[in-house]
């Protein structure tokens, strides 16, 4: 058996919704515990990071949502320290259109799209989008990268194709197309959205924060399978410093510059 081929379809999903489904089911059974010790070993997951020791995990699901010990993952104390929410591939769109239009893996999107507002959209008109591809090797849990006021959360869209690298350059535009979780933020008079998208077939995210002011770090939600998060930055708002690539959840990405009054 191909392990990777195998825990790449059981993480990500790509297959049809029944096997998907069967899929998910087979992950978050006891069934699936004795696949946790070469899962750990074949993605060189550091479970030494993780609050439990393998053994405790029931489930290749339980591990692969793992919370991590608090120092495993520091967050900077600046008060305008912008950090990765996650562990994942990041990449970085500079110069959003006046449309608001941004390519990833060459195909074309719009923050209305993503968004599901053209009033929202224009907000970022110039800006930034930042993409963070999780791999099943990946924490999956998604955090607060700025200290900020949440506005709103709602969701759009509907399971439709896979978020991994082969869906990203292939499938039909899934980060505007998926099921996905929208939330946004004022960050010191700034607006921030910060978007959780699902995999292909199941709904697989879990919102865990319910504060109406979040800080840099704080926990948000976690996806069960495969995923990626987007953030829109708006023109001016953020000074990049960080690097573009693999990335942890809290590494510093740069400097939030609140708007002045």
């Amino acid at each position: 058996m191909n392990m990777t081929r195998f825990y790449r379809n059981l993480f990500e999903l790509n297959g049809h919704p029944v096997v998907a489904r069967s899929l998910k089911k087979f992950a978050q059974s006891k069934a699936s515990k004795p696949f946790i010790p070469s899962f750990v070993k074949l993605y060189k997951i550091n479970i030494n990071e993780a609050t439990r020791e393998l053994k405790e995990y029931h489930s290749l699901h339980d591990v692969f949502i793992r919370d991590l010990k608090a120092d495993a993952r520091p967050v900077p104390t600046d008060a305008h320290a912008f950090v990765s929410p996650c562990d994942a591939v990041l990449s970085v769109v500079d110069h959003l259109t006046e449309e608001s239009r941004f390519t990833v893996k060459g195909q074309e999107y719009t923050v209305a799209e993503l968004l599901g507002s053209e009033s929202e959209a224009k907000k970022y008109s110039g800006g930034q989008v930042f993409v963070f591809y999780l791999s099943p090797t990946d924490y999956h849990q998604v955090h607060v990268p700025v200290d900020a006021e949440v506005e709103s959360v709602y969701t759009l869209g509907r399971e439709a194709a896979p978020v991994n690298e082969l869906g990203l350059r292939h499938g039909l535009r899934p980060l505007t197309r998926n099921y996905r979780l929208v939330t946004r933020m004022n960050a010191g008079g700034q607006p921030l959205a910060h978007v959780m998208v699902g995999a292909l077939n199941v709904n697989t995210i879990e919102r865990t924060n319910y504060e109406p002011a979040v800080k840099r770090g704080d926990s948000f939600g976690y996806f069960s399978f495969g995923s990626t998060v987007v953030l829109c930055i708006p023109q001016g708002a953020l000074k990049f410093t960080g690097k573009k690539g693999k990335v942890k959840m809290g590494e510093l990405l740069g400097e939030w510059i609140p708007r002045e009054v």
